[in-house]
């Protein structure tokens, strides 16, 4: 397979697709690209690919990965033949920068002469990860100070991220406020993981189930709270208490600027819970963490999560924040349509263990977890690489259905999946390497190659 990333200066997206019309395309060929290009099985497909190399090209074509005896690419692109090339063109005029323009056959789109060839024989292509909660990292926590995010942001392709939610748990207004402004700044020249807008995790919080969250800080909801958060001014997602007082206005008010808003640290009943789906919220944190533990008879915030069709859940994989033998019961129930894998990783996330902050916490990490004096999890240290080979090892799940909870899953959950989640002309050229064991080998984002594994 053949896929090419260009970045001229002026390309005429029209023209390119039509140069790369063939009849032998099925209809499925711009279909959904969360599918690698990986050995396995997915709803009775096999795909084969080897030898696969990249080529990097610094003036016209800016990326390319070449792959060859490709016997069938499930959902990608449905081409079936001996020898199939597939090409992706991105371009870099005002209307398509960074973005795919076109998909077709790589014969008719020439790569140029003198380009620099990356040997990546062997590896798997796919979309780059999106991690919803995301408190830190590499020493940095951004509720402490927002104004590390795109210092940290740069270091996330490394694990296969190429977009986040910065999150920002419970603390002043002011502080929200302050990391808004921060996230919608880019810096000049910035090469790294793309922040979609914020988590905001609290206030409106239940302290029954404040976890690692500061309770001075707590309050109940109230709309001329989030009179200013919006997808526009930088807030993506909004974690609340829906039993509170106060909430199901508040997520009404959110849901309709198109805020997603999520169900956790909280006391919710089933009832209370589906009242807050009813009312537009679309989402849970951190399944079973900071909620109460399911009853038969009183299932609770998770027997909702669990049951009710609207809302993805957010899960963190890691075997320590629930048990193993959970991760493949909530598989079970959710699938990749609704399974969100999440790190909630904090500021220890690539550093070594030790004492690191959390919002106002200091906290005690050590080689798998991190905690509070008190026992309290706090955060994780999780990367999303690791969290989707966990879920591959302990479910049995297919390779594309573990990729489906961190790339078409959560942009589908926040409203972004017509310009994420696809390898399709229109959408956001953000592609992830990967070793046949899972390993990130290379990560492109926004058309740009910004890690490489040495």
């Amino acid at each position: 397979d053949f896929a090419a990333i260009r970045k001229p200066h002026a390309c005429n997206a029209a023209l390119v697709q039509e140069q790369l019309r063939d009849p032998r395309l099925e209809p499925k060929a711009h279909a959904d690209a969360l599918q690698p290009f990986a050995k396995g099985r997915h709803h009775q497909r096999q795909a084969v690919a080897t030898d696969v190399r990249a080529r990097v090209h610094q003036d016209g074509w800016r990326r390319a990965v070449q792959r060859e005896h490709l016997q069938h690419v499930p959902d990608v692109a449905a081409l079936v033949g001996p020898r199939v090339e597939l090409a992706v063109a991105v371009g870099s005029g005002a209307a398509f920068a960074e973005t795919v323009v076109a998909v077709g056959y790589a014969a008719a789109v020439a790569c140029p002469p003198g380009a620099q060839v990356l040997d990546a024989d062997g590896l798997l292509l796919t979309l780059g990860f999106i991690d919803m909660q995301f408190n830190g990292g590499f020493g940095d926590d951004f509720t402490a100070d927002p104004t590390t995010i795109w210092q940290v942001a740069a270091g996330l392709p490394r694990w296969g991220v190429t977009a986040f939610l910065p999150t920002v748990i419970t603390s002043p207004l002011e502080r929200i406020a302050q990391a808004q402004q921060v996230v919608q700044s880019e810096p000049a020249g910035f090469r790294g993981a793309t922040p979609l807008g914020l988590h905001v995790e609290g206030p409106f919080l239940n302290p029954q189930k404040k976890g690692a969250h500061n309770p001075a800080y707590l309050q109940l909801p109230a709309l001329e709270a989030v009179a200013g958060w919006s997808p526009q001014t930088g807030v993506r997602l909004v974690t609340l208490a829906p039993e509170l007082p106060g909430a199901l206005p508040v997520i009404e008010a959110l849901a309709t600027r198109g805020v997603l808003v999520s169900a956790g640290h909280s006391t919710a009943t089933f009832e209370e819970a589906t009242m807050a789906f009813d009312a537009g919220a679309r989402y849970g944190t951190h399944l079973f963490n900071a909620m109460p533990t399911m009853h038969h008879r009183e299932p609770g915030l998770p027997g909702a999560l669990l049951t009710d069709p609207r809302p993805v859940v957010g899960f963190i994989a890691d075997g320590v924040h629930t048990h193993p033998s959970v991760i493949s019961l909530v598989w079970q129930a959710l699938g990749p349509e609704r399974l969100n894998l999440v790190t909630d990783a904090m500021a220890a996330l690539g550093m070594g263990p030790g004492k690191h902050l959390l919002g106002d916490f200091e906290v005690t990490v050590d080689a798998t977890s991190a905690r509070l004096a008190d026992g309290t999890l706090a955060g994780s240290i999780l990367s999303l690489d690791q969290a989707l080979r966990n879920l591959i090892r302990l479910t049995g799940c297919t390779l594309a259905d573990a990729l489906a909870t961190v790339t078409t899953t959560p942009a589908r959950s926040l409203g972004l999946d017509h310009e994420r989640g696809r390898i399709a002309p229109g959408y956001v050229a953000d592609l992830v390497l990967l070793s046949p064991e899972l390993e990130v080998r290379g990560t492109v984002v926004r058309g740009e190659l910004v890690y490489t594994a040495e």
